[in-house]
């Protein structure tokens, strides 16, 4: 591992750290700074770190071992409890590591889902038994049964450790519940996620209505039932913010243009509204499940508008590939390239996996019988690299927006842990900008497979993950 000359080379998962990263190009999103430097770790601390003169990473240098602050993934589903066959906390927390995540927020689909106290209280206990340094931070249900109908105990699941409200899996469809939701996590400190979907629009649909559904024949949900999901939850923030200032809202897994635009505007108007894009609705398109493997940013004209697949001739894969059925569907490649725009323009706040782990029962089915998600931990890095390679997004804020920017939608506690300093321990990643690896059964520890990228080369193979001082993932 090219990381400069080693103190001592990590042994184990859990293992103290100390290494001297020399020569490294660091990439720094909480000073807004990125260039060469030497980064000193021993027992675990930062204990120097020392940027080199002559660059600013603004110039044409192309950094080669990259040193970053560890990733923060604000929207995984781990499993566990009830659906540990597709994924555990252990095998969860392990290809976290392995994608650079040093913290993943725990989605609370599980069974039972995480709208009691003794639920978290499993979650926490089942991280500990990992032995993974890697920080897991579980989300509480919004609803009771996430049935949508009455308010689970948000009080009592912030005490037990829950660090936002969510139902994600389903929308919260009563305006009057999320109106709640909005004024008690307020006075927790905590802040409601949501998924945007209006489900009478999405009955019955298995892909993004368009040129790809028609063809295919699957039925489609239009980009409206994400745009007036987005629009109804922003309206209800603006009546809660008047009696309840400290209310958020934060909006994952955006994936249409329209939804996008109107969090610009709502941002402009100053209301505390956040969002997040999946690396996979920024890079892949709806193309994909006719076969297409080419990126989204190589399938839309000068114009921005998207290309036919069948008269490109670029179809190389077998259609009806399940991997490739995720909620929000895949859009257009005109969506995709709106959402790297939102990332690049700061729209968007963070870029957040959507870590879906499925086993093979659920995906090796008919299209539109199987289990909605892919996996995304391990593969995330890739992609997002692949796309600043294509000139889409910069090293830097691609960075930004795994790291402090979804801690900033945590909280100022949080944002507050990111980075390197000298003193602290150490959490952050390495990895290797001129190398490549490829997504294979024998590369990836999830538990699950359902990933379209399998066979596939993506750059930035990481070399070592190093969570609160201690070894996450490490291939010297």
């Amino acid at each position: 591992m090219a990381i400069g000359t080693p103190h001592r080379v990590p042994a184990a998962v859990g293992t103290p750290v100390g290494v001297d990263l020399s020569d490294v190009w660091l990439v720094d999103p909480v000073a807004g700074r990125e260039g060469r430097a030497d980064v000193a770790i021993r027992g675990g601390v930062c204990r120097s770190l020392e940027w080199r003169s002559g660059g600013d990473g603004r110039g044409p240098e192309e950094p080669g071992i990259v040193v970053a602050p560890g990733f923060v993934d604000l929207h995984a589903h781990v499993r566990e409890p009830g659906g540990e066959a597709a994924e555990t906390i252990a095998s969860g927390l392990a290809a976290a590591a392995h994608g650079g995540f040093t913290t993943v927020c725990a989605m609370p689909n599980t069974e039972p889902p995480a709208d009691d106290p003794g639920v978290l209280a499993r979650v926490a206990a089942a991280a500990g038994r990992s032995g993974s340094p890697v920080r897991l931070l579980p989300y509480g249900a919004v609803s009771a049964r996430r049935a949508g109908t009455a308010l689970a105990p948000l009080g009592a699941l912030a005490e037990a450790g829950a660090v936002a409200f969510s139902d994600d899996g389903s929308p919260v469809e009563s305006a009057t519940l999320l109106r709640s939701a909005l004024t008690y996590a307020a006075e927790l400190g905590r802040v409601v996620v949501d998924h945007p979907e209006e489900r009478s629009l999405t009955v019955g649909a298995e892909a993004a209505e368009g040129l790809v559904a028609t063809v295919l024949g699957l039925p489609g949900a239009p980009a409206s039932a994400e745009v007036a999901a987005v629009e109804r939850d922003i309206a209800i923030l603006a009546d809660v913010i008047v009696d309840a200032p400290r209310a958020r809202l934060h909006l994952t897994h955006l994936s249409t243009a329209g939804a996008l635009d109107a969090v610009r505007r709502a941002k402009a108007r100053g209301l505390p509204v956040t969002c997040d894009v999946t690396p996979h609705h920024l890079a892949l398109s709806d193309e994909w499940l006719a076969g297409s493997r080419r990126w989204a940013w190589e399938a839309v004209d000068p114009g921005g508008t998207s290309r036919d697949p069948w008269r490109d001739g670029v179809l190389a894969a077998p259609p009806y590939d399940t991997s490739l059925r995720v909620n929000p569907p895949l859009r257009s490649a005109a969506d995709a390239i709106a959402c790297l725009a939102a990332v690049a323009d700061g729209t968007v706040d963070a870029i957040a996996t959507d870590h879906a782990p499925h086993g093979t029962v659920a995906k090796e089915v008919e299209f539109g019988a199987a289990a909605t998600g892919m996996i995304g931990l391990e593969t995330a890095l890739g992609i997002l690299l692949a796309a600043v390679d294509a000139g889409r997004l910069t090293l830097s804020r691609a960075v930004e927006a795994l790291t402090i920017g979804p801690a900033r939608v945590l909280g100022d506690a949080f944002a507050g842990e990111i980075g390197l300093a000298v003193g602290r321990p150490a959490d952050l990643v390495v990895f290797d900008r001129s190398g490549s690896w490829f997504v294979s059964d024998e590369a990836l520890l999830s538990r699950s497979r359902n990933t379209p990228l399998l066979g596939r080369a993506l750059p930035g193979p990481v070399l070592l993950t190093v969570a609160g001082g201690r070894v996450a993932y490490g291939s010297p």
